[in-house]
Parts: structure tokens; C-alpha cells; sequence
């Protein structure tokens, strides 16, 4: 199973990824990689997922299907959220705070030390000093990397402009004046850049709230980019269950027997999204959740149960939780998931 986990992190993220796990039905626990539509590894190099390629393919989005009576659960996977922000001036500062909660890698560019200092106070992963263009031609962006220009000029607005329409990304978005971003489209169509891509960039940037304060300001391109971000369905394995699994250059891998839950389907009011991930361990002790109350603790009660099985076998079962049921032990919403746990 580590195997698995190894050829997935080395994944270009920039490729079109997608996994796919047999959960119910023969060959329950197989599973495969797929990226740029060709099969990259699979646990049965002989088995179901192999032998079926070209029809599981044609999945595009994290979900559950079903060929042949088998019950196979899809991903297209994502990685770690990353934001670049351009300018580290009023504005940038609650945006560093607002990304870093929902989880992004923050990294700070300016060409002013003073304010990149006051960037790394704000909690960004990374900074850099020096001219926009220079610095941005350092980062080379991917379809889950999220731009945001702030800077305090339309000539340095132009510099980041100019370096990020070349790279893959997931969002670029630009804060000005109507004038100040109609100049800048123009100068960059003039450039020679795609007009489609150039009128692709969200700007102004955020939306349109009625923001004043840099903190109302944040919170509207914070909220715009959550939209763009939710919008596709893909599904990541977040960074700590990855380092509790593979281990990093700072942390071993976590010594202790684990089982990983996966919400493989859900139904109403279901708190997590399908692709939501949570590492169990022996002690019944948690890394990341799959949506709390009830639901998760059946999981970490069957997860728990399953390591004590010396060779346990994968489960996929169906949990439901009525409206009526939820309210009578304080939940606030019901919801029905499908979970699939599997030992790591």
C-alpha cells in the first residue's frame, strides 16, 4: 500500500491524475494510477482496474461508479492549494492570515524588505525580496496555484502580469481601479497574450461585496477563490496524512498501525465532500476529519476495530444519519455517507 503512496507523490501536478480503488464486489482494495490518461501503476498489474482502462478513463471527477457489478471509486486528484500573492502591502496581510486558515502554502513577493518582514510576521510560508518579474520567473505555478496581484502600481501590476500568463495555474486575480485593469488588459493584449486568457483574470479581484477595509477586502478575494477552488471536483491527500504515511525530511513516518477513511458518496446534508480524508490510528487517536459528530465516530470506531484484526480486510458501508435522529443527539444537519476504510 505505501507503494501507492510513493508513486502518487511523485506525480507531476501539473498532469491530469485520477486513482481509482475497487470498494465493493471482486477485488475489493485494488487499485490503480492513472495520469495523462495512461495507466502509471496498479496493486494487480493482472487484475479488474488494469483490464478496464479505457472505461474508467472516461471518469473525469472524484466519484463512486459502478461496471460490471463492481463498485469502484474514482479521484482526480489534487495537491496542496498554494497562493502567491504580489505585494506585500495593507491589503496582502489579512489575505496571508485568511489563506493559511483554509490551509494554502503562502508565498510573498515584494520588492520593499520592510514589507516582506511584515509578510513573514503575517504567517507566510515563504517570501521573497526583489522585482516582481525576476522573483516570479523563480515559481513555476501549476493547476493548483492561485495568483493574486496587490501590488501598489499598474507598472508593477504589468511585471507580474506579464510572468504569470505564461504558467499553468488555478486562478489569477488582480485588485484596481476599472481604469487601472482595462490599461493593463489592453497592454497585455497588445503583448501578444491570448485575449481569452488575458479576459480569464478576475478583475477587479473578489467579489463584489461591498468591501472597504483591507480585512473586508481579503475576506471578498478569499471568498472568490474558495468558489474557483470548490468549483472542481477533485480531491487531495492532505499533506499530514501524507507525512503520517511516507514520512518527511523533518518526521518519520508514524509508527503505528493506521487506516485510512474515505468518503466515497454522500447524500444530503453531509458536512464533507466526497474525496474527504481521515487517518485512524490503533490508539483511536485522528489526523484530519471527515466531518465530525456521529458519522466520524462510527468510522473511528470501525477503524479502530479493524487493526485489531491481524489481517484486516477493507470495508465499504453505508452510515445515515436522519434529520430527525441528528436533532435528537444535538447534531445540527443528517446526511447519509458512504465510507470506504482500508489499512495503510
Amino acid at each position: 500500500m505505501k507503494e501507492f503512496f510513493e508513486i502518487l507523490n511523485d506525480c507531476n501536478p501539473n498532469s491530469e491524475t485520477m486513482t481509482a480503488t475497487i470498494v465493493s464486489g471482486g477485488g475489493t482494495g485494488e487499485k490503480a494510477i492513472f495520469s495523462d490518461g495512461k495507466l502509471v501503476w496498479a496493486s494487480d498489474k493482472e487484475g479488474f482496474l488494469p483490464a478496464h482502462e479505457a472505461e474508467l478513463l472516461k471518469q473525469k471527477d472524484t466519484g463512486l461508479m459502478e461496471f460490471n457489478g463492481t463498485k469502484i471509486f474514482m479521484e482526480c486528484v489534487g495537491h496542496r492549494k498554494k497562493m502567491v500573492i504580489c505585494g506585500a502591502g495593507h491589503v496582502a496581510i489579512p489575505i496571508i492570515q485568511l489563506a493559511r486558515m483554509i490551509g494554502m502554502y503562502v508565498t510573498v513577493l515584494d520588492d520593499r524588505e520592510e514589507f516582506t518582514k511584515r509578510a513573514d510576521e503575517a504567517g507566510a510560508d515563504k517570501t521573497l525580496t526583489g522585482p516582481f518579474g525576476e522573483n516570479l520567473k523563480k515559481i513555476k505555478g501549476d493547476k493548483d496555484t492561485f495568483f493574486v496581484i496587490v501590488t501598489r502600481g499598474h507598472s508593477y501590476d504589468r511585471q507580474c502580469l506579464t510572468e504569470i500568463l505564461k504558467k499553468p495555474h488555478a486562478y489569477i486575480g488582480m485588485m484596481g481601479s476599472k481604469r487601472r485593469i482595462a490599461m493593463g488588459r489592453q497592454n497585455m493584449k497588445d503583448a501578444g497574450f491570448d485575449p481569452q486568457l488575458i479576459d480569464s483574470v478576475h478583475a477587479p479581484i473578489g467579489l463584489n461585496i461591498g468591501s472597504e477595509t483591507p480585512e473586508e477586502i481579503s475576506i471578498s478575494i478569499l471568498a472568490e477563490i474558495i468558489q474557483v477552488k470548490n468549483a472542481r471536483k477533485a480531491s487531495t491527500y492532505p499533506d499530514d496524512i501524507m507525512t503520517a504515511i511516507l514520512g518527511s525530511n523533518h518526521e518519520p513516518p508514524q509508527s503505528q498501525r493506521k487506516v485510512l477513511a474515505t468518503i466515497a458518496d454522500r447524500q444530503g446534508s453531509a458536512p464533507r465532500q466526497v474525496g474527504t480524508k481521515m487517518l485512524i490510528f490503533e490508539d483511536g487517536s485522528i489526523i484530519n476529519t471527515i466531518g465530525g459528530g456521529l458519522l466520524e465516530a462510527t468510522a473511528i470506531k470501525r477503524g479502530v476495530e479493524m487493526l485489531r484484526e491481524e489481517h484486516p480486510q477493507p470495508q465499504f458501508y453505508h452510515v445515515g444519519l436522519k434529520a430527525t435522529d441528528a436533532a435528537k443527539v444535538g447534531e445540527v444537519c443528517g446526511g447519509d455517507l458512504d465510507i470506504f476504510l482500508e489499512e495503510i
